[in-house]
Order: structure tokens, then C-alpha cells, then sequence
């Protein structure tokens, strides 16, 4: 019950900020109750940072209280801006003569400080009443974090009011509506897959203002791919191309105003292309790794399966199964023409078959024939057992024994004395695959492999 009561308030609390209307002005300026005339200069808020001890008649809460508020400053043919509006209330004593405001960026480090000055001659008569100063001529950005300042002048130690505030940003339907930093911009964009461009074109931004394209992969965050294109404000072509290396789902087109805290507007049109997603299968030969990342977020569950030719069909391998956002990895793989990965999301089901091309192939053999002697070349990624057979081949698909079979480890280097000889080297002679005969036709070698590591 706690729980969708707080859920409850933080709903009201987002959309009262969101709907939440800026009072609007057409003049910033400067006010004080009770018929006193004060006036107001810009400070470098050097002079009054160093306080003074109070005199023993000053009251420590001679500042009363201090509020904060937005108001929208906007001018017929002029751009609208937003401002701070402060509110101090503040006892009157014969000691002040005025107040410093000041306003510091905790985004930028950047400060503004006016100083408000009291005519002598009023603030003695009414000496002990209290006074409500409003200023609300302090220029602020979109979604800014401000800390301002309320000190007397002269400035008595411990006696300052101090507030942190933010302001509103571009969900505000006023501020989204009128605030120039807020205008995101709208896309258009054409693909050109032969030369992997997107042209993107853009509008409804000021034409004052520069304007920055790039392309993303979204992630958490939209993390940058290739370049930043800036269009500039005052050219008449709002139109930039940028490369991209693969169409994906989570490649995004996202632009904004260059200016401070400025709204930005993605697009992520190729939800999909998510053909691309399944190539980044990877094999380490050394470690029998057979590995897949993913490039974008992705939902799927990624199985090992065999592939049956007969119908197409790739059945699930038991206890392959893994169900992760980031990186599968499977350990001890053979590399089996028919040895595939088979990615399933919501989306339907794709199947890779690193091995079926022969890329990585568990083992090779090389012959070399001369003068009556065979030498055999294997080269095994792993422990195997392999047998060799000397025959006559009589027919395309048969071949007679010549009654020389012979069984070899190969996982270290091995030197075999036969009539016919073999020479067996290890993982590191680093031959390819070849059969070669030795100028008879009739005479050929076969072989085959039996591993003695299985799938895991």
C-alpha cells in the first residue's frame, strides 16, 4: 500500500512540474514593498564577499525568508528567454543599507550578482518593518542548477540565505513550447545502401542557431558512431551525410540545438534490420571458444543445435541453452560442419553456421610422395586418434586395401618406420590440407579422424 501511495505522489509531483504554467513578463526589474525607492547594479561579488562581525543590535534573522521561482520573459519579435524570480523578505535596520543577490551555475561555474540599494532617507523611517524585495532580471537556461545567495550589504557574518533550485526543462509545456533551446528540430532522412550514407535533412529549428546531427548506438545511453555533423544556422542547406558501417536496430539518428542543456530528438528507424545481429559469431581455434556478442541490445535466446540436411531443421543441442543481454560463450567446442548457433527472439529464429564452410576446420592432412615413400602430414587443433590406409582406387568410389592400416595420436610429434613410411608431426607444423599421389593414378591415400573430445 506504501508503495503505490509514493508511486501515486511521484506521478502528481512529475505532472504538476510538467503542467505547471510560467508567469509570464515583458520587462525584468526590480521592487520593494512599503513605498521604499530602490535601486539596482550589476556586482562582480568581490567587494562584499568578506563579512563583517554584526553589531550587537542586528538581529541574526534580519533575513526573513527567500523564495524562488521562473518567470518568462518575452518580447513581441524577439525570442522568449526564462529568468529567475527572487523574493526576500528582510527586516529594515538602520545597519543595511541594501542586499546582494547573486546566482551561481553549478552546471557551468558561472555567477551573476546585482546589488540593491536602499534610499537612506525612507529606510530610517520605517526602521524595524519589513520589507519584500523581488528581482527577476537574472537570464537562466533550460533545466539549469542554480544556487543563489541573499546577503546584506554591508555582509554580517551569519547573516545570509542561501537555496539551491533547478530549473524547468523542456517537458514543461510552456518551456517546451516558447524556449528556443527546446525547438528539437524535425527529421528527414533517405538511405543510400550502396554507398552506406544516410542523408539526413532537418527543420523547424532557428535559423540563428547551429544545429548538430550525429549517429548512435542506443544502448543506456546513445553511445557515438562516426562522426559529429554541425549544420550551421545562417547556410540555406540543412542537409548532412553521415557513413554508417551496418544497418542496425539500435542505430539511431539524434540531433539538437548547440546550445547549453539543449532537448534532443533521436530516431531510430531499423528496428528491423536485425539481419546483421548474428554475424558476430567468433571462434578461437586455441581455446575451442565459440563465442557470440551481441552489437545491440537484444532480447534472444541463443541455443547450440545440429544441422539435419535432410529437412532443414536445426535440432537444439541438450544444456546449450543461455538466455543473456551481453556475451554467450561456449567452451570446448569441436568444429563440426554442422555445428550451428540458433538465435531466437520474439521476432522469429536465425541459425549460424560458422564451420559449414570449412573456416575452421578441426583438422588438416598433407601427403607428399617420392620414391616409394608416403609422408603424412596431419594438423589437429586437438588430442586425436586418427587412421591412415594405403589403397589402390579401382573405381571412382571404391579403393582396394593394400593392407596397410596403421593408427596414430597426434597431439605431439610423433616418427613411424614402415615400408611404406609416415611421418606424423603435431598441432604446430601448421600444413594445409592437400593429397597428393605419386604419379601412379591408381594409387591413392584416405584417411579419417576420430576425436576424442566431444560438444559441451
Amino acid at each position: 500500500m506504501i508503495s503505490i501511495y509514493v508511486r501515486f505522489l511521484l506521478i502528481i509531483l512529475f505532472w504538476s512540474a510538467d503542467c505547471q504554467i510560467i508567469p509570464r513578463i515583458e520587462e525584468c526589474g526590480l521592487s520593494c514593498s512599503q513605498g521604499i525607492h530602490c535601486k539596482s547594479k550589476p556586482s562582480g561579488g568581490i567587494f562584499n564577499s568578506f563579512c563583517h562581525d554584526a553589531p550587537a543590535s542586528l538581529s541574526s534573522v534580519v533575513l526573513k525568508s527567500m523564495k524562488i521561482s521562473t518567470v518568462m520573459k518575452c518580447v513581441q519579435g524577439s525570442p522568449c528567454s526564462l529568468h529567475l524570480n527572487i523574493k526576500g523578505t528582510l527586516s529594515l535596520d538602520e545597519n543595511i543599507r541594501g542586499l546582494e543577490i547573486c546566482s551561481l551555475s553549478l552546471d557551468t561555474q558561472q555567477s551573476q550578482c546585482t546589488n540593491v540599494r536602499f534610499t537612506r532617507k525612507k529606510s530610517k523611517m520605517l526602521n524595524g518593518k519589513k520589507v519584500q524585495v523581488q528581482f527577476n532580471c537574472i537570464e537562466v537556461n533550460v533545466a539549469q542548477h542554480i544556487y543563489v545567495t541573499m546577503k546584506t550589504v554591508p555582509n554580517y557574518c551569519e547573516v545570509k540565505l542561501s537555496q539551491e533550485y533547478y530549473v524547468e526543462d523542456c517537458r514543461n509545456s510552456d518551456v517546451g513550447k516558447y524556449i528556443p533551446a527546446c525547438s528539437v528540430g524535425k527529421f528527414d532522412y533517405n538511405v543510400d545502401r550502396t554507398r552506406k550514407v544516410i542523408t539526413v535533412n532537418v527543420s523547424n529549428f532557428p535559423r540563428d542557431q547551429d544545429y548538430y546531427v550525429r549517429l548512435c548506438h542506443k544502448w543506456f545511453t546513445c553511445e557515438d558512431v562516426g562522426v559529429l555533423a554541425v549544420i550551421k544556422g545562417k547556410e540555406s542547406f540543412k542537409s548532412v551525410s553521415l557513413k554508417y558501417s551496418q544497418l542496425l536496430p539500435c542505430l539511431c539518428i539524434e540531433g539538437w540545438l548547440a546550445v547549453p542543456d539543449a532537448r534532443r530528438i533521436q530516431l531510430c528507424p531499423f528496428e528491423n534490420e536485425t539481419k546483421a545481429l548474428w554475424d558476430n559469431v567468433v571462434y578461437n581455434p586455441l581455446t575451442q571458444t565459440l563465442a557470440w556478442e551481441p552489437v545491440c541490445p537484444v532480447l534472444v535466446v541463443v541455443n547450440l543445435c545440429r544441422f539435419v540436411k535432410s529437412n532443414d531443421h536445426c535440432e537444439d543441442i541438450e544444456n546449450s541453452s543461455k538466455n543473456s543481454p551481453e556475451k554467450v560463450k561456449y567452451s570446448r567446442v569441436d568444429t563440426h560442419p554442422r555445428l550451428c548457433m540458433k538465435f531466437t527472439t520474439k521476432r522469429g529464429t536465425w541459425i549460424k553456421c560458422p564451420f559449414a564452410h570449412g573456416e575452421f576446420p578441426a583438422w588438416k592432412m598433407r601427403t607428399v610422395a617420392a620414391a616409394e615413400q608416403i609422408q603424412v602430414f596431419f594438423t589437429s587443433q586437438t588430442k586425436a586418434q586418427f587412421s591412415v590406409l594405403v589403397c589402390n582406387r579401382t573405381q571412382m568410389a571404391s579403393c582396394e586395401s593394400l593392407g596397410m592400416h596403421h593408427s596414430v595420436s597426434v597431439g605431439w610429434r610423433t616418427d613411424v618406420d614402415y615400408s611404406v613410411p609416415l611421418q606424423i608431426c603435431d598441432t604446430y607444423c601448421g600444413f594445409h590440407g592437400q593429397a597428393h599421389g605419386d604419379g601412379s593414378p591408381a594409387k591413392v591415400m584416405t584417411h579419417r579422424m576420430k576425436s576424442v573430445h566431444s560438444l559441451h
